[in-house]
């Protein structure tokens, strides 16, 4: 069982790490960080964070190691290899990896991790920046039941909707389900608020009569009002969402399953990115619309 007596390693302190991690500095847990860039780490070491001076430091001196970096070529970095996280972390201590990526690279660390005595979740999460700032993430997990059982003070510190949804990979198969109805959804709310406009009609209030009724979602009451604003502010990046859809279409298609939806999306989003909005959040969408 993890407790506040237990030391925390926490890798990857981006747009949603940042806040993660001063939730758990603020509920009284030892913290230490790594991330590429320790200029963009000074504000969480002023607040009471510990700096360690790579992975393998990270692993070879914390209880529960916790990772959201950004692709499935940087989960493969830090968790495998003589300098990685299986290698170093101690036998019984857990890993909890946040990312957004391959089921399949879940399973493979599940399965290292078992045979160097280390518990396995794949935990990604979703509620974007104001989720990670609150709290208030949903967290889906694949794992075991005591590992999860073990870490669940420091998801509910992390989030509200905390699901053990089964085996290791299984929280990475619903993140992809996640991000399948985000894709087709954005292309929604970008649309609405465009035709609101042509109609003459305030789309701010429109927002205000949609956003309560059957049309409601995440996209449409935080990002659509961004998008009238003109705030393209990352939450979460197009990149990131690019990658996401990529690893959904290409599980999707192992399966035999047609997503037109998310093809069109992710078609959408490509352009968007080549048209230099890459680092721009993903409700940057909208101008191509406007164009």
């Amino acid at each position: 069982m993890i407790t506040k007596k237990s030391k925390i390693g926490f890798i990857g302190t981006g747009v949603m790490g940042k806040s993660m991690v001063y939730n758990l500095l603020q509920s009284g847990y030892n913290v230490s960080i790594y991330t590429r860039t320790k200029s963009k780490a000074q504000d969480l070491l002023a607040n009471g964070a510990q700096w360690k001076n790579s992975v393998a430091e990270i692993a070879q001196t914390s209880d529960l190691i916790i990772t959201i970096v950004g692709y499935p070529k940087d989960v493969e970095e830090v968790y495998f290899g003589s300098n990685g996280i299986l290698e170093n972390a101690k036998p019984g201590s857990y890993v909890i990896d946040m990312t957004t990526s391959k089921p399949s690279l879940a399973v493979k660390i599940y399965e290292q991790a078992k045979a160097n005595q280390i518990h396995s979740l794949d935990a990604p999460v979703s509620g974007g920046d104001v989720g990670a700032k609150n709290g208030s993430l949903a967290i889906m997990v694949g794992g075991d039941k005591d590992a999860f059982n073990a870490v669940s003070p420091i998801f509910n510190i992390l989030g509200e909707n905390i699901i053990l949804q089964g085996d290791a990979g299984a929280g990475q198969h619903t993140k992809l389900s996640n991000q399948i109805t985000i894709a087709s959804n954005m292309i929604g709310v970008c649309e609405a608020i465009i035709y609101a406009k042509k109609a003459g009609l305030d789309p701010e209030r429109v927002l205000q009569s949609i956003t309560t009724g059957a049309a409601g979602s995440f996209s449409l009451s935080i990002l659509g009002p961004r998008m009238i604003k003109g705030d393209f502010e990352p939450g979460f990046y197009v990149k990131h969402f690019i990658k996401d859809m990529t690893i959904a279409l290409e599980s999707a298609q192992e399966m035999g399953l047609s997503t037109p939806g998310l093809s069109l999306s992710l078609e959408l989003y490509k352009e968007l990115a080549e048209k230099g909005e890459a680092d721009s959040g993903t409700q940057a969408l909208i101008k191509l619309f406007q164009a």
